[in-house]
């Protein structure tokens, strides 16, 4: 079923793009928050190494476990509501962080910082029920390479405090960005009206987030534990049949926390399984260019940087990812996301296939970087604008925290493989093991192989059709695409009892089945319109502050000519 936003269901002041896109880096901060710090873990926390990759496993995983649990919660319950509460978690978990040098605490509250990663769904969310069309694409655009922004400019920020203050500081650090974060979305960001139909599966958030530990602890600690362990083999097992019982209950719920009838559509199937390509390499750039950046000269090929100079020389990762989504806006105005992503993942294979030969100056890294940045930044960009205009409006929150989701299980993976790939390529000197280039070269290489089948995958996407995608556009296009949709849907006038036309009116279309398929605002003379995803019977539901509610039933062919329906307010329920 597909939805799109005739107009913003509330004005949106100019900062709420900015704002948005500002939390979603504060939460995205939290990723690669100790990446320069990693090496010393062990020490910090007086534990095993094994140990230690518990605290950045843990937020990887309460990260993929809020994503889709929070945005279900959003649509249901308010997504500015949602996205101030995964904030506030997130602060919390930082001070906790902030006061302890004991492993079970800092596991703790690394565990409620990955729990914000919901806030990029959220986030997205808010923007397609806030923003006018033509100004939609490019700000989904910002809000999904937040991801990578933060991450990547948290790299450069992080080494500096570390390298000069008290490890603890980088937390405290984080506090304080997520405190900015929550006043700003309080100042400028309005609460959306827009609510999905039923209640909180709550049995289908505890199969996720059960399916979800069981798959990513044997991803994430398989290097560790032996991939042929016992261990790992049964949790893999454990996991299949767990996600198998929790598909099977989601089919039989009247509201499930995921539609997975929505979600098997081949639109969104293969955008979520191109996300998790995606994700694979953007983790892998992240892995491996700060190690070989900061590896000793005398190794015969480390390039001898510092931690802060590393940090700067991979910066421009995130940077580009930031500056392409105006870019983005523009392709995917011309072009449709189908065609950036495609163009994304080439530009990314480009990358890792240059960075084979160029890793032998610091220089050389910056031009990766920089290519990369650009690949991602596009690919990242053009998914929230496939899954949001395959889904209705009430499933926006739930559908992007999915495809956040598969971007996670992406960086999983990826984390898991590439550190198999450099231990086992690694070498030992004076007791400790020296990753090699050429597990450098076989990281880029899987890299590169990920992507190709991202690009496969990306291909077989189904041409969007002109009325449902969301694309960038100038004032004029979306003029002429809302009347291009008109003609295939309902269209009428919202009226008081004195016919007299009541603006700014509620108008709901209900499906056959009770969902939400469409939902928009009258406009100051009372019309609206509200195009139909097929033909079918559907219910046209108006509802405005000191009217009655008003709903008329009407059947639709599917087929693009218009069918007629004022609704007066109050009024008995008519049959048109």
């Amino acid at each position: 079923m597909t939805h799109t936003n005739d107009q913003p269901t509330r004005s949106a002041s100019g900062t709420v793009v900015p704002v948005l896109a500002f939390a979603g880096i504060t939460v995205a901060v939290m990723q690669t928050l100790l990446v320069p710090v990693i090496k010393d873990l062990p020490q910090l926390l007086a534990t095993s190494p094994s140990n230690a990759t518990w605290v950045l496993t843990s937020t990887l995983l309460s990260g993929a476990v809020a994503t889709p649990i929070m945005g279900r919660l959003g649509d249901l319950y308010g997504k500015r509501r949602m996205l101030i509460a995964s904030l506030a978690v997130m602060v919390v978990g930082a001070l906790i962080s902030a006061v302890t040098s004991q492993l079970l605490m800092m596991i703790v509250g690394r565990t409620l910082q990955g729990f914000a990663m919901g806030a990029i769904p959220l986030g997205i969310g808010l923007m397609r029920d806030m923003l006018p069309r033509e100004r939609l694409g490019s700000a989904m655009a910002l809000m999904s390479s937040s991801i990578g922004v933060g991450g990547g400019l948290a790299l450069p920020a992080a080494a500096l405090v570390a390298q000069h203050a008290n490890w603890h500081a980088l937390f405290y650090g984080a506090a304080a960005l997520g405190v900015i974060a929550i006043a700003l979305t309080l100042l400028t960001v309005p609460e959306s009206p827009m609510r999905a139909p039923g209640s909180f599966d709550l049995p289908g958030a505890l199969g996720l987030s059960a399916g979800l530990v069981l798959l990513l602890l044997p991803v994430t600690k398989g290097s560790d534990w032996g991939w042929s362990s016992g261990t790992t083999l049964g949790l893999f097992g454990a996991a299949v049949a767990v996600l198998l019982l929790w598909g099977l209950l989601e089919l039989r719920v009247k509201a499930p926390l995921v539609d997975l009838r929505t979600t098997a559509r081949r639109e969104v199937l293969l955008t979520n399984l191109a996300s998790i390509m995606v994700g694979v390499s953007f983790y892998v750039v992240s892995l491996v260019l700060p190690q070989l950046l900061q590896l000793p000269r005398s190794t015969g090929y480390g390039l001898g940087q510092s931690m802060v100079a590393a940090g700067l020389l991979v910066a421009p990762l995130g940077l580009t990812m930031m500056f392409t989504a105006p870019v983005y806006a523009r392709l995917s105005a011309k072009y449709g996301p189908k065609v950036t992503l495609i163009l994304g993942m080439l530009i990314i294979a480009i990358g890792y296939g240059a960075g084979l030969g160029l890793m032998s100056a610091p220089w050389q890294s910056l031009v990766i970087a920089v290519i990369l940045g650009a690949g991602i930044g596009l690919a990242y960009s053009s998914l929230p604008a496939l899954i949001v205009g395959a889904v209705p409006a009430s499933e926006t929150g739930a559908a992007n925290g999915l495809n956040t989701l598969m971007r996670s299980i992406g960086t999983s993976v990826s984390s898991a493989v590439i550190g198999m790939v450099l231990a086992n390529t690694a070498h030992t000197v004076g007791g400790t093991a020296i990753p090699t280039m050429h597990g450098f070269r076989v990281s880029f290489l899987i890299a590169t192989a990920a992507v190709a089948v991202g690009l496969a995958l990306a291909l077989f996407l189904p041409k969007p059709h002109r009325a449902s995608q969301l694309r960038a556009s100038s004032e004029e296009e979306a003029n002429l695409d809302r009347a291009k949709r008109a003609l295939r849907g309902f269209h009428g006038r919202v009226l008081d009892a004195d016919g007299a036309p009541v603006a700014r009116a509620k108008v709901t279309l209900i499906d056959r089945r009770g969902r939400q398929a469409g939902a928009t605002l009258s406009a100051e003379d009372g019309s609206y319109a509200l195009a139909v995803p097929a033909g079918g019977a559907y219910v046209v539901a108006a509802r405005a502050a000191g009217h009655g509610p008003h709903a008329s039933s009407a059947t639709h062919t599917g087929e693009e000519h218009p069918i007629t329906l004022d609704l007066p307010l109050p009024g008995k329920t008519i049959t048109a």
